[in-house]
């Protein structure tokens, strides 16, 4: 749901890519139907996305990690040491974490999507509309 907002957010920047990858990710799965869902109510589509996990090289490629909750900057940072400062929470600017919604049913989904978009337009008001 996050790479799908934040893609949106940042088109028709020149040279901004958007990848997704977990931690714990259940590599090549599709998205949870809920969250393809949640998303179309907001024109985007995650038909395509397909699960990976997170890697130094893919995080390296990058100039900016966005992560779920505050344990999982510590967990990419020890993954990749070069990344520390690049790392941070999606909810920073909103003081939000976004617990994992996987398994828990509509309810979690749209409340990790809610904390999403709050934690995005914190961002954006910090860097992306320079």
């Amino acid at each position: 749901m996050a790479e799908a907002l934040v893609r949106a957010r940042l088109s028709g920047r020149h040279g901004a890519q958007v990848a997704s990858a977990g931690l714990a990710a259940r590599i090549g799965e599709s998205a949870d139907p809920i969250a393809q869902e949640l998303v179309a109510e907001r024109g985007l589509d995650l038909s395509g996305h397909r699960a990976r996990q997170l890697t130094p090289d893919l995080m390296s490629s990058f100039d900016l990690v966005l992560v779920m909750e505050a344990e999982h900057v510590r967990a990419a940072e020890e993954l990749s040491p070069a990344m520390r400062g690049r790392v941070h929470r999606i909810g920073k600017f909103a003081s939000v974490d976004v617990p994992d919604p996987y398994g828990r049913g509509h309810q979690a989904f749209a409340a990790a999507l809610s904390h999403i978009e709050r934690g995005l337009e914190g961002f954006e008001r910090a860097f992306w509309s320079r």
